[in-house]
């Protein structure tokens, strides 16, 4: 039986959608443009990991 998710359900995660998706946005901004190579991949991790976030919440919404 599929579970159907609530309007506030729904919002919160819009909401998270939005942040994770401009978190990694920025992480991978800064680590295409530091000049120190381990900031700059300390930042492309940042930036993985929020991505793996951003994807688990899209299945979530199927």
């Amino acid at each position: 039986m599929a579970e159907t998710l609530t309007a506030k359900e729904l919002a919160m995660l819009s909401q998270a959608l939005t942040t994770e998706g401009l978190i990694c946005k920025k992480a991978r901004m800064y680590s295409n443009t530091l000049t120190d190579q381990a900031l700059a991949d300390c930042m492309a991790a940042i930036a993985d990991e929020h991505e793996k976030r951003y994807c688990a919440l899209m299945k979530q919404l199927g």
